[in-house]
C-alpha cells in the first residue's frame, strides 16, 4: 500500500524488473519515480491468498508473467498495514 518495499528494493542494483501493485493512485505516482520500479494499479483483496492470485492474474493479463515463469512476490500481513512486509513467496505461474 505505501510503496516502502518497492523503495527499499529499488535502492539495490537488482537486474530484474520490480512490479509494484497498489490500489492507491498516490502511491503509484510516488513509485513511478523509483529506479527500476514499474507501478501498477490493482484492486485490493480481502485476504492474502486471494491477493496473491489476483496479482498473478494481473501480471499475466499484462503479458509480464507467462505460464511456467518463476517469480518472487512480497506481501505484508495484516494486509493494508503500512510497514508490514513480512512474507516473501517464490511462485511458479499457472
Amino acid at each position: 500500500d505505501s510503496g516502502s518495499t518497492a523503495l527499499w528494493m529499488s535502492r539495490h542494483s537488482v537486474r530484474m524488473p520490480i512490479y509494484a501493485l497498489t490500489p492507491k493512485v498516490a502511491t503509484q505516482r510516488k513509485m513511478a519515480l523509483m529506479r527500476n520500479v514499474s507501478p501498477l494499479l490493482m484492486d485490493t483483496s480481502a485476504d492474502r491468498d486471494t491477493a496473491l492470485a489476483d496479482a498473478e492474474a494481473h501480471l499475466k493479463k499484462r503479458g509480464i508473467v507467462q505460464s511456467g515463469d518463476v517469480y518472487a512476490i512480497t506481501v505484508g500481513e495484516p494486509m493494508g498495514t503500512p510497514g508490514g512486509t513480512n512474507t516473501l513467496k517464490i511462485c511458479r505461474a499457472d
